[in-house]
């Protein structure tokens, strides 16, 4: 089984005082031997989260994206235009909604993959028909 992982869970992984930490903890323990799926433009996003913490959140968010893309239980799909261009069309597609453009782009790769729960608490995803395995309950 495959769940994609999106940006909130691996911020609250990198940060353990995260609001999210345990509850992302907790959601990924209750998924036992899945794999985790992510990309690109995700691991792009938590960098860009993380930048404004200092030396030392910077230092530790950039070894977490080498570790993640190196992991044997951790599937990176790789940016390409390709992948830019699809989330595009859907991004335009969905204009009633605040969907970001990493958003889009990880819901297609979550419907080419069929891959149907995510490491999340965007109720985006939930918006979209995916199944949130992240709360605070």
């Amino acid at each position: 089984m495959e769940v994609f992982a999106d940006t909130l869970y691996w911020i609250a992984i990198a940060r353990p005082n995260d609001s999210w930490a345990e509850a992302a903890r907790r959601a990924k323990a209750n998924l036992g031997d899945a794999k985790l799926v992510t990309t690109e433009e995700v691991l792009s996003e938590v960098l860009t989260a993380l930048a404004g913490g200092g030396p030392s959140l910077r230092r530790a968010a950039a070894a977490m994206v080498r570790a993640i893309q190196t992991s044997p239980d951790v599937r990176v799909v790789s940016q390409s235009s390709e992948s830019f261009l699809a989330g595009l069309a859907y991004y335009e597609s969905r204009l009633d909604k605040s969907f970001s453009m990493a958003d889009c782009v990880s819901m297609q790769v979550m419907r080419s993959q069929q891959i149907e729960a995510v490491l999340t608490n965007d109720h985006h995803f939930t918006q979209d028909g995916f199944t949130v395995l992240i709360s605070t309950k």
